[in-house]
């Protein structure tokens, strides 16, 4: 049986008036502030978690919308079985560690499921995740949509980010650094298509990265469900600017391994090893990138020489790459990887 462990409770510089507002209006201006800057009370569910650790099986008091995974050795070195369904080999997918993997499988609402590993893997550790079904928690929402410059976003609060999280024995686990942007990276979060209810997606990826892979937050600066709607990341200060600070520079992530100081993530929720972003997302992609490129002065087509502002390594790139540019991994998807050229030329017109 698994060993039960200890269960967790649910170029220039942008400004605030200019990169970042609320904004009362439904069509997409051009991002000053405008409406009310109030905030109203809205209930999300409470993340209930719980964790077991090594092979064998194990049961949770609620039914889990997903369950996490981590282990040492192989990136396709794990395997899952819900129920009384076929074992499932696990890869890292976009959740890449320089150790091993970690992944997020979607759990259907199980309330068993059993954990296998292949040689040459260790330390496997999994958490069953609910987003969807615990007690209500309060968070206070902009009263207003928020606009990344015409381009509409949920702050943390508006998907439920519980703040809490961010926080091990009582300091801030990750905290903030900040360097000059240099490249965007695109990824895809490996998880099911058309997904009924993203927020709470984005809410178990948060759970997977500040928590089990202990990176104190969620990895990506922003991500964009399958509608298009494009949702704040990593916790970047109490200034009103996603990803950024007020002196324009970036808050470091966790999505590309020895590239993420200087670089901006962007993940699409999905899987698009065989299938491609809905016109949506896509849309909200070019847009998103297309902003960012401009307050910053990149060029989305060139080519360019990443300088890592940590440890001074360099690499030829992309303005605009893929995941696995940098790491070896499939992330984004074979066919989100093939979109790329087409996604730098949209976004330098």
């Amino acid at each position: 049986m698994i060993g039960a462990a200890a269960a967790v409770a649910g170029a220039a510089a942008v400004t605030p008036a200019v990169f970042a507002a609320t904004d009362s209006g439904s069509g997409d201006g051009d991002g000053t502030a405008s409406g009310s800057s109030g905030t109203s009370p809205e209930k999300f569910p409470a993340t209930r978690t719980e964790a077991a650790t090594g092979t064998g099986e194990a049961t949770t008091a609620f039914a889990a919308s997903y369950v996490g995974l981590r282990w040492s050795g192989a990136q396709d070195g794990a395997a899952i079985r819900l129920a009384d369904g076929d074992w499932q080999t696990v890869t890292a997918g976009c959740s890449a560690l320089e150790d091993g993997g970690s992944a997020l499988v979607a759990a259907q609402n199980a309330t068993a499921y059993a954990v296998k590993a292949s040689g040459g893997v260790s330390d496997v550790a999994s958490l069953a995740i609910d987003v969807t079904d615990g007690p209500g928690r309060t968070f206070h929402v902009p009263s207003e949509p928020t606009r990344v410059r015409g381009v509409r976003y949920l702050s943390r609060p508006a998907w439920g980010a519980d703040e809490s999280k961010r926080y091990k024995d009582g300091k801030v686990n990750s905290p903030e650094k900040y360097y000059p942007l240099q490249i965007i990276t695109v990824h895809h979060t490996a998880t099911p298509n058309n997904d009924p209810d993203p927020a709470a997606t984005v809410r178990a990826i948060y759970e997977l990265h500040a928590i089990t892979n202990d990176w104190g937050d969620i990895g990506y600066h922003f991500l964009i469900d399958e509608s298009g709607t494009v949702y704040e990341g990593r916790y970047s200060g109490d200034d009103g600017i996603p990803a950024f600070n007020p002196d324009g520079d970036l808050v470091t992530g966790f999505h590309s391994v020895g590239y993420n100081s200087g670089a901006l993530g962007i993940a699409l929720i999905g899987t698009l090893t065989e299938n491609g972003p809905t016109d949506e997302a896509k849309a909200s992609l070019i847009r998103l990138i297309k902003v960012i490129c401009r307050f910053k002065g990149l060029d989305p087509q060139a080519r360019v020489t990443y300088v890592n502002p940590v440890n001074g390594a360099k690499k030829d790139t992309n303005t605009i790459g893929g995941h696995r540019d940098y790491f070896a991994t499939e992330c984004p998807g074979q066919v989100m990887y093939d979109l790329l050229g087409e996604i730098r030329a949209a976004a330098s017109r």
